[in-house]
C-alpha cells in the first residue's frame, strides 16, 4: 500500500538499466507502490522515452554499454524541457571519483547496486516530495508574470526560467537560452564569492543597458545544491520620464 502524504496516482517513474531481470524487479516493486513505470534498456532510448513522456524521476543505471548513464544525465540536463526532472543513479561502483562523476552529471542522488528496493521507493518518495514543492512555487512565480531563472554558475547553465525571463534573455543578448551569457556568469560568481566570504554584505545588481532601456538581474537565494535564483527586472527611460 502506498505511504500516505505523496499523491502516486500521477507519479511516473522511468527505469534504465541494460539488464532486464533488474528492470523487472525495480518495475514491479513500484507497480505495487502505486507508480506508473517506464523502462529503457539503454542510454539511446532512455532520452527518447524522456523526452515524450516527461517522467517525475529518472532511475538511471550509471554503467551501461555505448552511450552511459553519465552522458544521458548530461543531455537530459541539458535540454530546457528534462532539465527539472530528479536523476538517480544506480551504481555498482562506490569509488568517490565515479560517486563525484554522477552529482557533475546531474544526478540528484545515488543508490548502489544490488539495490534494495525499499531503499529506491524510500529515496523517490523524499526527492519527488522536494521535487513537488520547487514545482509549485516556480509555478506561482509564472503566474505571477515574474521574471526569474535558475542557473548554475559553474557553467552558466539555465536549468528553469519564467517565460518573461526567457523573454529577456532573448531580447537582450544575442545567446542560446539555456547558457546565461558571460557577463552575467562573471557577475554571478562574484557575487556568490563575496556572499560566502562576507555574508550579509549587500550584493551589487548587475545592470546590462540596451538603447534607452536596461535589465538588470539581482541574486536572489540559493535554489539549490549547485543552483541559485536570479530576479530579473526591466527599466525604460522613456517610461520613467512619462510617469
Amino acid at each position: 500500500m502506498p505511504s500516505q502524504g505523496i499523491d502516486r496516482a500521477t507519479r511516473l517513474v522511468l527505469i534504465v538499466d541494460d539488464v532486464p531481470e533488474n528492470l523487472s524487479v525495480l518495475h514491479d516493486a513500484l507497480d505495487e507502490s502505486g507508480y506508473s513505470v517506464l523502462a529503457a534498456l539503454n542510454g539511446e532510448s532512455a532520452l527518447i522515452r524522456a523526452r515524450q513522456s516527461l517522467p517525475d524521476i529518472i532511475l538511471l543505471d550509471a554503467a551501461m554499454p555505448g552511450m552511459d548513464g553519465f552522458e544521458v544525465a548530461s543531455l537530459l540536463k541539458a535540454d530546457l524541457a528534462t532539465s527539472h526532472i530528479p536523476i538517480i543513479f544506480m551504481t555498482g561502483i562506490t569509488e568517490p571519483e565515479h560517486i563525484v562523476a554522477a552529482f557533475k552529471a546531474g544526478g540528484t542522488d545515488y543508490v548502489s547496486k544490488p539495490v534494495r528496493t525499499s531503499e529506491v521507493i524510500a529515496r523517490i518518495a523524499s526527492h519527488l516530495q522536494s521535487a513537488r514543492k520547487t514545482t509549485q512555487a516556480r509555478s506561482a512565480l509564472d503566474a505571477f508574470g515574474q521574471a526569474t531563472m535558475s542557473v548554475i554558475p559553474e557553467t552558466g547553465r539555465v536549468t528553469w526560467q519564467t517565460p518573461l525571463a526567457r523573454d529577456l534573455l532573448a531580447r537582450y543578448f544575442n545567446i542560446r537560452i539555456d547558457l546565461v551569457p558571460p557577463i552575467v556568469r562573471n557577475w554571478l560568481r562574484t557575487s556568490i564569492a563575496c556572499l560566502r566570504s562576507q555574508p550579509g554584505t549587500p550584493l551589487q545588481p548587475l545592470k546590462v543597458i540596451h538603447a534607452s532601456s536596461r535589465v538588470i538581474f539581482s541574486l536572489h537565494s540559493q535554489s539549490a545544491d549547485d543552483e541559485w535564483l536570479l530576479v530579473l527586472s526591466e527599466e525604460n527611460d522613456k517610461k520613467s520620464s512619462e510617469q
